[in-house]
Parts: C-alpha cells; structure tokens; sequence
C-alpha cells in the first residue's frame, strides 16, 4: 500500500510528521515550517497577508485591520496545493492569528472537484492536547504506534526536569508572548513553567494568550522575566524589546534591577506545539535554576538581557 501524501500547514506539524519518521511522506508545506531544515526544500504553500518584517505594534495594527474587514491573514496557493494532490492535509483551529486555520484551508478546498483530502485540524491549547495531537498524526498516517513512543518519550523526558525541579524555590516569572501591545503567555506555557520549578504570574494553563497591562506588572513585579514573542528568534526579538525598555514601568521592575530577563527563542520552542516543547521545558529550567540544570540552550534558545533595562 502506497503512503499518503501528505501537506502539513502547520510548523509544530511538520515536526510532528517528522518525529513519527513519516517525513517522506510530505510533499507540501506551510510559510513558517523549517524544521527539521531540510522540508525547507518542500513548495510552500501559504504565504502572511501582512508584512512580518515591520515592528510589533504595526503588525498587531494590520492583523486587527484583516480581522475586522473578516479576511484571512494568511493566503493558501489553492491551485498548487490541487496540483499536489494530497491525501492527508494537517491544519488547526487554535489561533487564526499565528497559523494557517481550518477556515483558510476550506476556502482552499471548496472549488476542488473529485477526491478531497482527509483534513486533519489539530487544536493544541494544553500539554495534553498536544498529546492528543500526536496520536491523531500517528493515526492519520498509519504511524500509531510511533506517536505512542514519542509521546511515552516527551513524558519520561518532561517528569524527568519536573522532578529534578521538585523542592526548590519557584521563582515568580512573568512569560511575555508579544511586545507591543504587551501580552502575557497563556495555553501551555504556565504547565511548562510549573514544570521547571516556577510560578507563572501570568495566563492561565489551557487557555488563550491575553493582554498584559505593564502597571499590572509593576504590581506583580517578578523575580524573572521571560520574552517570547510568537513568531520571532532572539535577534528579532532584541530588535524589538526598546518598545517595552523605554516604558517607565519596566525600569522599575525587580527582574530588571537583578538581571532576570531573558531573551527566549519563541518562534522555534515556545510557540510550536510538538516534540521541541520538552526542549522549551529545559530552557525554562535553566533560566529559573541555573544551578540544578546545565545551560545546554544558552545562545542558541536563550540568553540573558542584562542591558534590558
């Protein structure tokens, strides 16, 4: 029996796909899948609607502009994806802002004529559903039993830094998700730091990311700070993090004074709901307890923003 062909619209998919040893099976992909580096050579199928080079608070403007006229911020290469002919197509429904969603997808489809392909829609708000994801993956593509070996691996791998986290001090951390306007990190990002032995201050486990007021955290005012923006590598983010350096409410931010913010890559880890959260796990261990975990991530999943302030 031949395999499926298979488009994954969806970074943390590709990896998915991959982990199972199924890469040979993909022969489309979205804009954003990079990883593992050589799917790069797959035809993209998708491309942003706005301009990802401009600063945060006009990509936040035109995202709200596409929103409210009810458009699409992402665009789906419908003729090419036809000429494909996929099997199975990996899409989601979690966010429409920062992946290609279920939506995007049947527009894609509805002028199709004869066989249409099996549409897989992942919805990844908590570890768990992660989990869940994989299997359906595994499912989909007749690799049951290696999404069970994956997700019995990012388990034994997880309990592992949880339990070398387990009686030590848990640091207060604030995880931010967006420079401006300022958003906090929700869905399974407050799971991921308990996990490490922190306590987040901020978003709630299984639920979307919101809005973070900054006189909220000069209030709360963290032992540390962690900015991930979806979407953006470390140099980006550095680029970007003067829209939070000037605002008089971070200058006098505890984490700030003790050198505690850090510069996280969130476009690789934290943002990419697959196997490579349980390496975002360990770079969330070893900015809060440098001490117990070894700084295998240091420059390339993290570093330090001493000049921060």
């Amino acid at each position: 029996m031949a395999e499926p062909r298979v488009v994954s619209l969806l970074a943390s998919a590709t990896e998915i796909v991959c982990a199972l040893g199924a890469q040979s099976m993909l022969v489309g992909r979205s804009h954003e899948c990079d990883f593992p580096a050589d799917v790069r050579r797959l035809p993209a199928l998708s491309r942003p609607r706005i301009d990802p080079a401009r600063p945060s608070a006009v990509i936040d403007g035109d995202v709200r502009t596409l929103l409210e006229q009810a458009l699409s911020i992402y665009a789906i290469d419908s003729e090419r994806l036809a000429a494909l002919a996929p099997d199975v197509l990996i899409t989601q429904t979690q966010c429409d802002v920062c992946a290609v969603s279920l939506a995007d997808v049947e527009r894609a489809l509805g002028a199709w004529i004869g066989r249409r392909p099996s549409v897989v829609a992942l919805a990844p708000f908590a570890l768990a559903d992660v989990f869940a994801d994989i299997a359906r993956i595994g499912q989909a593509l007749g690799r049951d039993g290696a999404a069970l070996e994956l997700v019995a691996d990012m388990r034994e791998r997880i309990d592992a830094i949880a339990d070398a986290a387990g009686g030590l001090p848990r640091p207060r951390l604030a995880a931010i998700e967006w420079i401006d306007p300022p958003m906090a990190a929700g869905n399974w990002m407050p799971e991921l730091i308990a996990l490490a032995g922190g306590a987040s201050i901020f978003g709630e486990p299984g639920r979307h990311s919101p809005w973070l007021d900054l006189d909220a955290l000069a209030a709360a005012d963290p032992d540390v700070i962690a900015i991930l923006p979806c979407g953006f590598d470390i140099a980006r983010t550095r680029i970007e993090l003067p829209a939070l350096t000037r605002r008089k409410q971070w200058r006098g931010l505890r984490a700030v004074a003790n050198g505690a913010v850090f510069l996280l890559d969130g476009n690789q880890y934290f943002n990419r709901p697959g196997p490579r959260l349980v390496e975002s796990l360990e770079i969330l261990a070893e900015i809060l307890h440098p001490k117990r975990f070894p700084s295998r991530h240091e420059g390339s999943g993290w570093i330090g923003a001493k000049s921060a302030g």
